[in-house]
């Protein structure tokens, strides 16, 4: 078979092996739509070993600074400001987060707004998130604990989905 229809094989049938975990035996440890965006991310970055240190570097870059965002906010007199004090949160560590691209296993920029998207939306959907008890403990109710673990497992993913592929195009 052609090397795309083997990699929508292989993607199509590691798709339902990641949904089945993430709805089953993994449920609380990983999410689904954050597996798809860490998979996303490394084929976007090229898809090959030096796109997977990549993925994951600078998504788990972009949650970290997703979830000092919600640190700062929720530790400082911003946290009273409503809107106002999300928004100079939010530019705060966005501004830090794309600065950092100086650095050369950061300067993925899009990559790492994956990750820090990923982390602000848990926060701001998942009731009991953005609430410095799960924030700053050490277990899978941690914004950037759960969705970290996500990125890297949806990284990975996409690392053995290229793989088959690849031994699915070879066996035509």
């Amino acid at each position: 078979m052609s090397s795309l229809i083997a990699l929508c094989v292989s993607i199509g049938v590691l798709g339902g092996v990641a949904t089945y975990l993430a709805l089953g035996p993994l449920a609380g440890i990983i999410l689904i739509w954050a597996i798809f965006i860490g998979w996303a991310t490394y084929f976007a970055l090229g898809g090959d070993s030096a796109a997977l240190k990549k993925t994951i570097t600078c998504n788990v870059f972009g949650a970290v600074c997703g979830w000092l965002m919600a640190i700062i906010l929720l530790s400082t007199p911003l946290s009273g400001m409503g809107a106002a004090g999300a928004a100079i949160a939010v530019g705060l560590t966005v501004l830090g987060m794309c600065l950092a691209a100086h650095v050369p296993a950061l300067d993925s920029i899009p990559a790492s707004v994956y990750g820090y998207a990923a982390t602000a939306s848990y926060l701001l959907q998942t009731d009991g998130a953005l609430d410095m008890g799960a924030l700053t403990g050490a277990n899978f109710s941690n914004a950037f604990v759960i969705i970290a673990v996500s990125l890297i497992v949806g990284a990975f993913f996409g690392l053995a989905s290229g793989k088959l592929g690849g031994m699915l195009a070879k066996g035509d």
